[in-house]
């Protein structure tokens, strides 16, 4: 975990019109998450504040004001790039999300944190049509829940390796 990279980071910002996005740490197989070790948000955006002062939202310059943005974005007043972070430990953003997900394997996932998975390799292959699979497609969406099951009980839970997953 690069905590102490943190500042170096932002200040990349200062003369580059560039993103850095920081991510709260999430439990997925293989990754041994505690919540002792995981930097939540607020400690992130102090201690960046400590050092540079105040952030200010970044409205849609650099991120383009996406309604579904899974980052909150952020400008150090007088840096040229933004500054991200992504809460999903401490401030889901579940609700209006709208990220999907199909993995090498075939199978389809609408939440990181979900364990259901829709296999579309297998309905392809069964010789499903376009709009049977559209279907399949449809119902998981329709499945998914309002939110996540919140950071203890995730890492409790079993669930892919991040790389398997991508993202």
């Amino acid at each position: 975990v690069n905590e102490e990279e943190v500042l170096d980071f932002v200040a990349l910002t200062r003369e580059r019109a560039l993103n850095v996005r920081f991510i709260e740490w999430m439990p997925f197989d293989g990754n041994i998450w505690s919540v002792e070790k995981m930097e939540p948000y607020q400690e992130t955006r102090r201690r960046i504040e400590a050092r540079f002062g105040p952030l200010e939202e970044a409205g849609d310059q650099l991120s383009g004001g996406d309604p579904n943005a899974v980052a909150k974005d952020f400008r150090v007043p007088g840096f040229k790039g933004e500054v991200s972070f992504i809460t999903s430990m401490t401030e889901h953003f579940c609700g209006s999300c709208n990220r999907l997900r199909l993995m090498a394997d075939g199978n389809f996932k609408v939440c990181l944190f979900g364990r259901e998975e829709t296999n579309l390799l297998a309905a392809m292959r069964a010789g499903a049509s376009d709009g049977e699979v559209a279907g399949h497609i449809h119902r998981a969406v329709q499945r998914k829940r309002a939110k996540h099951a919140g950071m203890f009980e995730l890492s409790k839970m079993p669930n892919r390796a991040m790389v398997k997953i991508g993202g």
